[in-house]
């Protein structure tokens, strides 16, 4: 009985042993993170200066233009509940 509790300790590492053994794999985990990172973004196609241009334009000009469309809203719908409650 008491071979298999041995057998068991031995097969099943307790709290300490496994944050132990975390911490001592924690630079190799880390280290793998980067250089998986660094593998794809090398991968990336990146944009050229003027496609970026573009697009910061494209994106600028839409956010003013949905602003002024939710403001008009604002405002409408401001107008309607003020008329509503001067009934």
């Amino acid at each position: 009985m008491s071979e298999k509790k041995e057998v068991q300790k031995a097969a099943n590492p307790g709290f300490f042993a496994k944050a132990v053994n975390w911490i001592k794999a924690l630079p190799t985990t880390i280290s793998t993170a980067f250089k998986n990172m660094v593998a794809e973004l090398k991968k990336v196609s990146w944009p050229s200066r003027e496609d970026l241009i573009n697009y910061s334009i494209v994106v600028v000009v839409f956010v003013v233009v949905l602003a002024l469309v939710v403001g008009l809203l604002d405002m409408g719908s401001s107008f309607i509940v003020k008329q509503l409650i001067a009934l």
